[in-house]
C-alpha cells in the first residue's frame, strides 16, 4: 500500500526511517499571498521579512537531495506569484526532483501551465467549493472562484490531467462546504483528478474562525460515505481515518518543512522551530532534533487514546491538531472520532 500523497510504499518509509533519510521535503518559497483564506495556517501574508533568497532555497533543496529526498512539495504563500518560480522549477527539474505544487491558481497562465506540463509538475489546485459565493468567502477575496476556474482552464489546455500530468484538487472540510462534498468528490473523480480532502488543522485563522469546524461524528460519517463511494463506484478501497480522506499521513517519518524564513519544522501543523538552516545544515538539524526522533519513534512515544488505538500501527492521528489544541505534539488527536475521551468531553 502506498501512503503520503500516494507516493511512497510502507517499505520505502521503513527503510528511510532506518537509514535516517528523507523521501520528500515541503518548502515555502514565500509566504506572500493574494488570498486571505479563513482557514489558512499562515496568520499574516501581506509581507514577510527575512525570507530566504533563491540561492538559499536552492542550497537547502540540495541538502535535502543529499539526505535522499526525491520529491519537493511547494507550499506558500502563493507559489504562482513568486517572482523566481520559473527558475526554481527548472532548477528542481535539473536535479531530477519530482515536484508537487499547491496553488490557488492566480499566476497559472498559459505560459506557466505549459512549463509545468513540460516539466511534469504535479499540480494541486485549491478549490473548496463549486459555488462561487462560498469559494470567494472562504478565500477571503471576491473573484477567487473565477481565478481558480481560469487556472483550471489553462491547465486543461496544457494537458492536465492525464497519465503523466497529475492534477489534484485540494479541499478543506468545513461547515460552509460540507453539504456539497459528496457530490464534489465524485465530480473530481469523474474528471480524472485526485481529490485531496482534509480536515482543517485548528491553528491560526482556523482558530479565529471556529464556525468552520465540523464535529467528529459528522467527519466520521463523511469519511465512511466517501469510502463506500470509492469502493462501489471507482474500485478503490481504503479505511476511513482522519485527517486525510482516502490516504494516510506518515510525513513525520520521511519529510519536514522549511519555511520561507528558513525555520525547519516537522510540518505545517507542528509549528515547533527545530532550528534555522541559516544556523545549521538540514541533516544536523533533523538528526539532533528530539522532536523529530520522538515522532519517528511514535509507537513508543505517542500518548493516550492514540497509543491504545487499534489502528496505532498505521496511524498516529494528526500531530498538528494535537499540538495546536493541547500544546503537546505527542498527545492524542483531539479531532479524531476514535478518540472517545475527546468525543465525550466535547459532548459529540
Amino acid at each position: 500500500m502506498q501512503l503520503y500523497n500516494l507516493e511512497f510504499t510502507e517499505e520505502e518509509i521503513k527503510d528511510a526511517v532506518a537509514d535516517g533519510r528523507l523521501l520528500s521535503m515541503e518548502i515555502e518559497f514565500s509566504r506572500i499571498c493574494n488570498f486571505r483564506c479563513s482557514y489558512c495556517y499562515v496568520p499574516e501574508k501581506k509581507e514577510c521579512r527575512g525570507e530566504l533568497s533563491k540561492d538559499e532555497l536552492k542550497d537547502v533543496i540540495l541538502q535535502a537531495r543529499k539526505m535522499g529526498a526525491r520529491k519537493i512539495i511547494i507550499l506558500g504563500g502563493e507559489p504562482s506569484i513568486y517572482p523566481h518560480l520559473l527558475e526554481m522549477l527548472n532548477f528542481l527539474a535539473g536535479h531530477a526532483f519530482e515536484v508537487e505544487m499547491f496553488t490557488n491558481g492566480t499566476g497559472v497562465d498559459e505560459r506557466l501551465a505549459g512549463l509545468m506540463a513540460e516539466l511534469k509538475v504535479r499540480v494541486v489546485l485549491k478549490l473548496n467549493s463549486r459555488k462561487k459565493e462560498v469559494q470567494d468567502r472562504l478565500a477571503g477575496r471576491d473573484g477567487a472562484y473565477d481565478i481558480i476556474q481560469t487556472a483550471f482552464g489553462h491547465l486543461k489546455a496544457a494537458g492536465y490531467p492525464s497519465d503523466d500530468l497529475f492534477l489534484a484538487l485540494s479541499t478543506v472540510i468545513c461547515q460552509p462546504n460540507f453539504d456539497e462534498l459528496v457530490d464534489m468528490w465524485q465530480w473530481v473523480r469523474d474528471q480524472k483528478m485526485e481529490p485531496y480532502f482534509e480536515v482543517i488543522t485548528p491553528q491560526a485563522n482556523a482558530i479565529e474562525n471556529s464556525y468552520l469546524s465540523v464535529d467528529s461524528g459528522k467527519l466520521k460519517d463523511l469519511f465512511s460515505r466517501l469510502s463506500q463511494i470509492d469502493q462501489e463506484k471507482y474500485g478503490r478501497e481504503w479505511e476511513p481515518q482522519p485527517p486525510l480522506v482516502g490516504n494516510r499521513c506518515m510525513r513525520h517519518q520521511v519529510s519536514c518543512l522549511v519555511t520561507a524564513t528558513g525555520d525547519v519544522t516537522p510540518c505545517v501543523g507542528v509549528t515547533i522551530p527545530l532550528d534555522n538552516i541559516r544556523n545549521n545544515n538540514l541533516a544536523h538539524i533533523l538528526k539532533n532534533s528530539e522532536v523529530v526522533n520522538n515522532l519517528k519513534n511514535y509507537r513508543e512515544m505517542i500518548k493516550g487514546e492514540c497509543r491504545d488505538c487499534d489502528r496505532a500501527n498505521e496511524c498516529y492521528g494528526c500531530r498538528g491538531a494535537a499540538y495546536q489544541l493541547t500544546g503537546d505534539y505527542l498527545a492524542s488527536d483531539p479531532t479524531c472520532w476514535r478518540n472517545q475521551k475527546a468525543v465525550v468531553s466535547s459532548g459529540k
